[in-house]
């Protein structure tokens, strides 16, 4: 599978950004999907990820309760709702895909073998 991640742009602070992860290949649905953010100065950080099949999701407690992951396997998609942006939100997001990934690491950037290229997400304040 090939994925391709868009949708970042500039936004005012409180304001809101959707990001889209667009899956070649018939079998996106039997892959876990997690986007992961990096600045300059930071490793790739986990933000969600969602279980294959569209499982359970999971999310770091920086975006808990502003971010929501969520997935339309008939179209190939995973989506990254950001809600209530913060200037610390600011980073490139990936996505990434797995298909043999446990539960309990869906929330290590190395337990992901595909990844999209990033997206620039530009929070203002």
């Amino acid at each position: 599978v090939q994925l391709q991640a868009y949708g970042g742009g500039l936004v005012q602070a409180g304001g809101s950004l959707r990001l889209a992860c667009t899956a070649s290949g018939r079998t996106f649905s039997t892959y876990s999907v997690g986007w992961f953010h990096q600045t300059p100065a930071k490793q790739r950080e986990f933000v969600a990820a969602i279980k294959r099949y569209g499982g359970a999701t999971f999310y770091s407690d920086s975006v808990k309760g502003r971010f929501t992951i969520s997935r339309d396997n008939a179209k190939n998609i995973v989506y990254l709702q950001m809600n209530s942006l913060k200037p610390e939100d600011t980073a490139v997001y990936f996505c990434a895909a797995e298909q043999g990934i446990i539960q309990s690491s869906m929330r290590e950037a190395d337990r992901y073998l595909t990844w999209g290229q990033g997206t620039l997400v530009t929070v203002s304040s």
